[in-house]
This record gives structure tokens, sequence and C-alpha cells, in this order.
């Protein structure tokens, strides 16, 4: 008799009305006979707060699990964070948008029994995405040391700009006088780097951007690298710190402190629609190609 499926679940626990459609991916796995098991944090937010019919099922408390499936519910940020527990497990994640974009979650809850149907048959496509590591020369990195959108060194507070020194495998490539500085992957790429004017990569690019936030000077632009390169950050701030931003968490990290940031050793697979393409995702959500003038009445 064939094992059955095991299903880890994760999702944010500040969405109250979007949390309620829960119940719909309980009633999905039951009628497919999948096992689920619920990350404690959002099984006592499901419980206490939601009051939720939870089905019998598994806790995660730990990041040593095992399951075939991760589900993220919610938006981008509780994605990126069920990135971070799979960690190098190559377990595949499926998200199911209940936040606002939703690029990397593009499932919906509408057609979730077909979505599992699909995954059990094989006909769901599996996305590899490159992840960036990050080594502090102070020692080991507070948090979790992996991005699979981006690192980010960044002014803290109102402090004046801080300058960062560039080093790619070793050679000197230069020194920016700015608000901060984004390394991203083209994942990544999709997210804070594009909103503050970095270049749009296509996934499976063997590339990491390299774009400055709010430089001072006008010839400074983004610089796309190959991915088999090191780059080494040198930091110098006049407050003698900064914050360092992994997906979001971020860090202080004191004055001089050097980081080095490569490719990863593992990639984090990601569900997609077998239809959908990445091109039609950035047509439909951010809108490529769009002509808004036609929206626009007298």
């Amino acid at each position: 008799m064939e094992k059955a499926k095991r299903c880890a679940i994760f999702g944010n626990t500040y969405q109250p009305k979007k949390c309620e459609a829960v119940q719909k991916l309980f009633d999905a796995l039951s009628s497919l006979g999948i096992v689920p098991l619920i990350d404690l944090p959002f099984f006592e937010y499901l419980r206490d707060e939601m009051h939720a019919d939870i089905p019998e099922h598994q806790l995660i408390t730990v990041d040593a699990f095992d399951a075939d499936l991760a589900v993220s519910m919610g938006g981008d940020g509780t994605f990126l964070t069920t990135a971070m527990r799979v960690g190098e497990k190559q377990t595949p994640i499926l998200g199911i948008n209940t936040g606002r974009l939703g690029f990397l979650a593009d499932f919906s809850l509408d057609d979730i029994t077909q979505t599992f149907e699909n995954f059990l048959a094989g006909r769901l496509r599996t996305e590899p995405c490159n992840v960036l590591q990050v080594e502090c020369s102070e020692g080991q990195m507070k948090g979790y040391p992996f991005a699979l959108n981006e690192v980010a060194v960044l002014k803290r507070d109102n402090s004046s700009m801080i300058s960062i020194r560039v080093d790619l495998d070793g050679e000197y490539l230069t020194t920016y006088q700015a608000d901060g500085l984004i390394v991203n992957t083209p994942t990544g790429s999709t997210g804070y780097a594009l909103s503050v004017g970095g270049p749009v990569m296509l996934p499976g690019s063997q590339n990491i951007g390299l774009v400055p936030v709010a430089p001072h000077g006008l010839t400074v632009r983004p610089l796309s690298l190959p991915d088999s390169l090191e780059v080494t950050l040198t930091i110098e701030s006049r407050s003698h710190n900064f914050l360092v931003a992994i997906d979001g968490r971020s860090e202080s990290c004191q004055d001089t402190t050097k980081l080095t940031i490569r490719k990863a050793p593992y990639q984090v697979f990601v569900l997609k629609r077998p239809e959908t393409t990445f091109l039609h995702t950035l047509r439909s959500k951010l809108l490529w190609g769009s002509d808004t003038r036609q929206n626009i009445t007298d």
C-alpha cells in the first residue's frame, strides 16, 4: 500500500478574514488522503484566534520535519518564511495567495482541490530557484544566513549615507556612497530590487543583481553579474553600524564589518501552474504592455 503524502502547512497570523479560508485547504487535503503537518505558531493562531475546525494532524515544532510538499498560506512574505523553514530539504513549495500581489504565491484557494490533484499526478511545474548565502567577518550571522530574494545592506534610521566597498572575486569594483545596496537573485529581481530600479531577471538566469539604493552619483547604475562570482562588501558608517536585511529579516552589524555573499549550495523548488509562464506573470501582475489610458474616462 502506498504511503500517504504529507503536507507541511505554514501561514501568517495577521490576516483573520483571509485565514478563514484555511478550511478549504483542510477539506481538500482530507478528500485526497493527504496528511497535514501544521507549523506550531500557525496552529495556535487557528485554534485560539480563529477557532478553526482542525482535522487530525501532526505539529511542526522544529525545522527537522519530513514532508512531500510545503504549503505557504499568505503573501510573498509568508512564502519567504516558508522557504527559510524548508531550507535545503528540497521539499517543493506551493504558495497559496491570501495577500496582495502574490508573485511567488500565485495559487488560489478557489481551485485548491484540483491543484492538489495535479500535484499528486505530477502535472505541476517545478521551478528551481537559486539562493544566496551570507558570511560575516565578525562571526556567524545571528539569523538564518540564506536568502531566496535578496541580501540588502542599509543605513540605520536617519543617519548619513553609508560607504559600501564592493570586491568581486577579490578584485575591487567600486565604493558606493548610498542609502544601501541590494544583492539579489533572479527570484528577488521582482521584489525590493525592482522598486529601486533594478533589472528584471528571468527564472533560471545564472545571475545576481547589484542594485544601489539612492546612490550619490548620477552615473551609478544597477549591475548584473554571473552568480559564480563571490561578492565582498565592506561597509563604513558615521553611526558605526548598519542593517543587514536577508529576505526582510534584519539585524544590526558593526561598522567596518565585511560581508561575503555567494551562491548557496542548494536551491529552493517552487511549484507553478503548468500553463502559467513568467512572461504571463509579468503581464498579469505587473501589467506590462497594459495601456492604463483605456481606463481613464472624461
